[in-house]
This record gives C-alpha cells, structure tokens and sequence, in this order.
C-alpha cells in the first residue's frame, strides 16, 4: 500500500500546489580538497592553502608566486616589506582589513606571520559552530521537502520512507565525518559520499514531486477517491455510512 496518511498532489487546490512547485555547485570538489579543509596541509602554510583554493582567483599568477617564494625563503620581515606588503595593500586590504572578524586581518607582518605556519584545517571550535548551523538550519529544509514529497505516489512505501529518511542520516554522517576527517584524513571520502548520496535523494523528491504534481496520471483506484489514500478512504466511506 502506499502514500498512507496524505492527500496526492492532484488533490491539493492549486495554491498549494504553486507553493509546493518553486524551488530553487559550480566547480568541482576533491577528495585532496575536502583533507585540506578539515586535516589541513602536509606541506603548505595557512596563507599557500588559501591562496591555492579559495583566494586563487584574487591574484594574477605571477603575484602569488612572489608571496610563495617570500614563504619558502622563510616568511622574513625584510622580504615581506620589500615584496608582499605592496601586493596586499593593493590586492587584499580591501577585504582583509579587519573590518570582517570572519576573515583573518591582514594588516601587519604580525598578522600576515600568523598564516605562514603549519596549515592544520579547521578548528574544532570552527566545526562546532559550522555544525549548529548544519543540524539546525540545513534539517528544516530537509523537513520542508520531505513533507511535499509525502503527497508523492511511490510504490513500495519502505523506499519512499528511505528516499525521506536519507538525508537526514546523511547530514549526521557527513558532520560527524568532518571530526573524523581532521583527525585521519582518509575519512574525507565519507564526506562526499554523503552529499552524494543526500543529493540523490533530493533530486529524486524534487523530481517526482513536480512530475506527479503537474505531469503524472494517479491510478484508477485513487483517482475515484479525488486523491486520497487508502486509510483515509475506508474512513471517510465508514462516515458516510
């Protein structure tokens, strides 16, 4: 038996339906990426590992490889005022003036000195705060597309509750991964087969929520009953009785 305790989407009056039918990565992401980013670097700095990711694209090549070389030579006050303070000042200052506390300052030798040691990852008290904002924000939009594809017609029933329940166990894996990930870096693979998996099944609730909502023909013996399903039409023809 599926679809137990909800109403399908043809049942549903068309402001409904027009709620439930908006919804809304570009590059790619290594297995090597995701090690750095929780395990940090066997070989680069703090400042190398930003300036190789994220910050890659807010230097001409030739300007970072200036700063690098000032890193392998030893990160020396002389070096940095000679050859890396004129390309922060004209590159970096405007972000990374303190005016941000998420972005580390930039400002002085000192602070720029305290991103040339050892690249070791996030902090644990940085995946502590990531992890709130995943559990408590990230789950109610799980909940929210679960409950519309709930209305879904799917047979059988136990995959329609694997296809609900699976991001929700993914979301656990994939935090409690991250932890794992900055202690043994191999568990960065256990990252990306969450999301993988977490976006399998949103893909799969999306899809088949907006054709069934808009495309798909419900059975005949659904359809007789305007949409509703089995339990609560064996009431609903008790009541009428």
């Amino acid at each position: 038996m599926s679809s137990r305790h909800f109403y399908h989407f043809s049942a549903l009056p068309m402001s409904m339906r027009m709620v439930y039918g908006l919804d809304g990565n570009p590059g790619s992401v290594s297995a090597q990426d995701i090690r750095t980013a929780y395990h940090g670097s066997e070989s680069d700095t703090r400042l190398e590992t930003a300036l190789k990711g994220p910050m890659a694209d807010m230097l001409p090549p030739e300007e970072r490889n200036v700063i690098f070389s000032w890193v392998k030579d030893g990160a020396k006050e002389a070096g940095y005022a000679e050859k890396v303070k004129p390309i922060v000042e004209s590159r970096c200052l405007a972000c990374h003036d303190g005016s941000n506390p998420h972005l580390p300052r930039l400002t002085s030798y000192e602070k720029i000195g305290k991103l040339t040691q050892k690249d070791e990852g996030a902090t644990i008290p940085t995946l502590v705060r990531v992890s709130h904002i995943h559990l408590f924000g990230i789950t109610f939009i799980f909940f929210i597309v679960s409950s519309i594809f709930a209305h879904a017609y799917m047979k059988p029933l136990w995959l329609k509750c694997a296809v609900i329940v699976l991001p929700f166990l993914t979301i656990i894996t994939d935090i409690f991964s991250w932890y794992l990930t900055k202690m043994f870096p191999g568990f960065a693979w256990f990252i990306i087969i969450s999301g993988v998996l977490m976006g399998i099944s949103f893909a799969v609730q999306w899809v088949v929520s907006m054709w069934q909502m808009w495309f798909y023909t419900l059975p005949d013996d659904i359809q007789e009953c305007g949409g509703a399903l089995p339990v609560i039409r064996r009431k609903l023809n008790t009541d009428d009785v």
